[in-house]
C-alpha cells in the first residue's frame, strides 16, 4: 500500500475530458473568454493538477511542486519544479522549472524548460 502524500506533494490530475463541440466556451453559455474563473473546472487547483500531470505524462518524471501560477488570455501558465538528476548527498540533485502553458479547456499547448539548478541552490535577488 502507498503512503498517504503529505503536504506539499502533488496529486495526480484528473481523467483527460472529452472534447465536445456542441458545448459552449463558457458555463453560462455566452461564450466568454476564461476572464470569470469558476469553482471546479476552470480554477488554479484545476490548472495545477492539469499542467502537472500533462508534464508528467511528457517527460516521465514526477514534478515535485509548482513555483508559480498565473491566468492568461487564452488560459493558464505554471511554473513546474522536477527533479532531473537525482544525486548523493540530495542538495547536489539536479532540478529543473519547466513553464507550462494550459488553454482555456486545460489541455497543454507548450511547455519549456527555464532553468536547471541544484536543489540546494537559493536565488539571490537584490
Amino acid at each position: 500500500m502507498a503512503p498517504a502524500p503529505t503536504t506539499g506533494e502533488i496529486m495526480a490530475a484528473p481523467e483527460p475530458r472529452r472534447r465536445s463541440s456542441s458545448r459552449s466556451r463558457d458555463s453560462d453559455g455566452d461564450g466568454a473568454s476564461g476572464s470569470r474563473r469558476r469553482s471546479g473546472k476552470g480554477n488554479a487547483g484545476w490548472a495545477i493538477r492539469s499542467a502537472v500531470g500533462q508534464l508528467q505524462e511528457l517527460l516521465g518524471r514526477a514534478p515535485e511542486s509548482v513555483s508559480a501560477l498565473k491566468p492568461t488570455e487564452t488560459g493558464w501558465e505554471a511554473d513546474v519544479e522536477v527533479l532531473e538528476l537525482e544525486r548523493v548527498p540530495e542538495t547536489t540533485s539536479v532540478m529543473a522549472t519547466y513553464r507550462v502553458t494550459l488553454d482555456e479547456e486545460g489541455d497543454l499547448v507548450g511547455y519549456e524548460r527555464k532553468r536547471r539548478y541544484t536543489r540546494g541552490q537559493i536565488d539571490r535577488r537584490g
